[in-house]
């Protein structure tokens, strides 16, 4: 499937998120941060969000979601999904990162981030009844993530760096 004439390119920083149509393409880069897509096949409209930490450390102001952190971000997508008129459930959600960017490191709890991210991603998503489509997390490395929400297909490039693929 070709790109839409009036492609819309978001590039989405650790802790942004973005809902958008079927013109659009998300791009993201992870390490230990996990990326989150939602897909609707029928409406042809999703997003994606990329968090760096499983939850925040002290209680959120009221009301306001931080996308760094992983309930708040798919809180949000969730939010969209209702927003667009859609039940979530209906929605196709593919899970990414969750890399240990330190193999070897003897620093206390720098590979765990990413453990830490995808426990609390597939915890979260079981929670709220969301199956998982496609995943690919864990492994030493970073991943360059496309997703294209014309189509629902998600590109991925992923860099190894000590040889050792994801989980």
């Amino acid at each position: 499937m070709h790109p839409p004439s009036d492609l819309i390119e978001i590039f989405l920083q650790p802790g942004e998120f973005y809902f958008g149509g079927e013109n659009t393409r998300i791009r993201t880069l992870l390490g230990s941060c996990i990326a989150i897509t939602f897909w609707h096949p029928q409406a042809r409209f999703g997003g994606m969000c990329h968090f760096l930490l499983p939850r925040r450390p002290d209680p959120a102001p009221r009301g306001h979601l931080d996308g760094r952190y992983g309930d708040e971000a798919l809180l949000w997508l969730i939010r969209e999904a209702v927003a667009h008129h859609t039940d979530p459930g209906k929605y196709e959600v593919k899970v990414f990162g969750g890399g240990n960017m330190f193999p070897g490191s003897s620093a206390s709890g720098r590979g765990e981030v990413g453990l830490r991210n995808i426990e609390r991603a597939f915890r979260l998503l079981g929670a709220y009844g969301l199956p998982v489509a496609a995943k690919h997390v864990g492994g030493h490395g970073h991943r360059n993530l496309i997703f294209d929400v014309w189509s629902g297909h998600v590109w991925l490039k992923f860099v190894r760096t000590d040889g050792q693929g994801p989980g």
